[in-house]
Order: C-alpha cells, then sequence, then structure tokens
C-alpha cells in the first residue's frame, strides 16, 4: 500500500462520476428529467426550469435541496423520476472490480443520490458485493455534500474513524469538510460538471484523472 494511505482502514467512495468516468454522462440524462420535473412542477418552459435547476446545483448542493427548500417538493417522489434513466451505457470495468475488491478494510458508498438508484449503478459495474453499505441523501436529513452535516452522520452512524479514512469524490468541493473532519482526500479531475470549483490543495491529499490506475498505483499491483 502507498505510505500516504497505509493507514487508512476505510474506503469511502462518492457513486456518480467517481466510480465509472463521467463521460458515461449520466447526469445529462438526468439533467433533461430534472429540467422537466421542473418545469411541469413551475408550470415555466424548458429554458427558465434549467436556469432554476442550476442556480438551486449550485446556491444547495444539489437540485433537490433548492426545491425542498422553496417549493417543498417531496424527494422520494422527485428521486424516483430523476433516476429513472437506462444505464446500459455502464459495464464493467473488471480492473476496477478487482482493485476495489484488493483494498483492505471496509468499503462505504456515500452518495447525494439515493439508495435504490446507487444499487443499480453498482449492479451494473459488478461492485454490489464489494460495499457494505449505503450512506445516500435520506440518511443525511436532506443536507447533502458538501453539508458537513452528513459526514458527521457517516461517523456517528456506522462508527468510523475518520482519520482512518479515505474519501474519493470528483466534486472537488465535497472534499474540503472530509479533510476538515480528518479524512484522506482523493480527488477524480475526470471533467465532471463543476468538479474543479473551489479546487484547493489544501483539502486534496491526491488528484486522478481516472480511478483504476489510480488504485493500482497505490496497491501497488
Amino acid at each position: 500500500m502507498h505510505q500516504g494511505l497505509a493507514h487508512v482502514e476505510c474506503w469511502i467512495f462518492d457513486l456518480d462520476n467517481t466510480l465509472y468516468p463521467a463521460s458515461a454522462d449520466l447526469f445529462g440524462l438526468m439533467d433533461v428529467r430534472m429540467g422537466a420535473y421542473i418545469a411541469q412542477l413551475l408550470g415555466c418552459d424548458a429554458v427558465v426550469a434549467r436556469t432554476i435547476q442550476k442556480r438551486y446545483f449550485h446556491d444547495h448542493g444539489t437540485t433537490l435541496a433548492g426545491l425542498m427548500h422553496h417549493h417543498g417538493v417531496d424527494p422520494h417522489h422527485f428521486l424516483d423520476f430523476v433516476h429513472d434513466i437506462d444505464l446500459d451505457c455502464l459495464s464493467v470495468d473488471a480492473d476496477l472490480v478487482a482493485r476495489v475488491a484488493a483494498l483492505p478494510g471496509r468499503k462505504l458508498i456515500f452518495t447525494n443520490g439515493d439508495e435504490p438508484y446507487a444499487r443499480r449503478v453498482l449492479d451494473r459495474l459488478g461492485l454490489s458485493l464489494h460495499f457494505e453499505l449505503i450512506h445516500d441523501i435520506h440518511a443525511t436529513g436532506y443536507r447533502p455534500k458538501p453539508d458537513p452535516h452528513g459526514y458527521a452522520m457517516l461517523r456517528d452512524l456506522h462508527g468510523i474513524d475518520l482519520a482512518r479514512a479515505a474519501f474519493f469524490e470528483d466534486m472537488a468541493r465535497n472534499l474540503k469538510p472530509a479533510k476538515a473532519l480528518g479524512m484522506s482526500t482523493i480527488w477524480l479531475n475526470n471533467g465532471s460538471e463543476s468538479g474543479h470549483l473551489d479546487a484547493h490543495t489544501d483539502f486534496i491529499d491526491f488528484e486522478t484523472d481516472h480511478l483504476t490506475p489510480f488504485l493500482t498505483h497505490i496497491l501497488g499491483a
């Protein structure tokens, strides 16, 4: 194991654009669904809906959080609608599966999505058996990353020593609270929309553009 991560006993991964490449563009499909949801909810056209969607994403961490705050949207209804997308673009990366399996210790998912969708994605990637649990937006009380509350709940609910945890994320800003709470941080700088915003070496320990080679490197494989 790489010396800088030899202390890690718990490996925490974001889901979207982290365990699969951003080029898969599942967010593009979800964007269309979000826009349709907002247009129907507010009775506006697609251009206005997209403006609202992006503003809520930037101001609240997720579009859902903004819709809940401003319009009292039911999160289950919204997430069921938005995640009703085709996952055919995802496939098993045998090398990635082998590297994740080889990581010593606990392995968890921490996502701003919900568990049913995360399970579907993990199934498509062949990774379902390698993650102990999924800490999703419902478990955080709908306070999405980078709100520190969700990270603290992850720690408290699942008995994690964050000083011995590593967190993988494609959104650089979501690593800041992780680092403040003691985690080692790895940024997947792989072209995610707004992934580079607020990136700073103060809270990013490692940076890579592709997960599989990075895991290969740190495992010494």
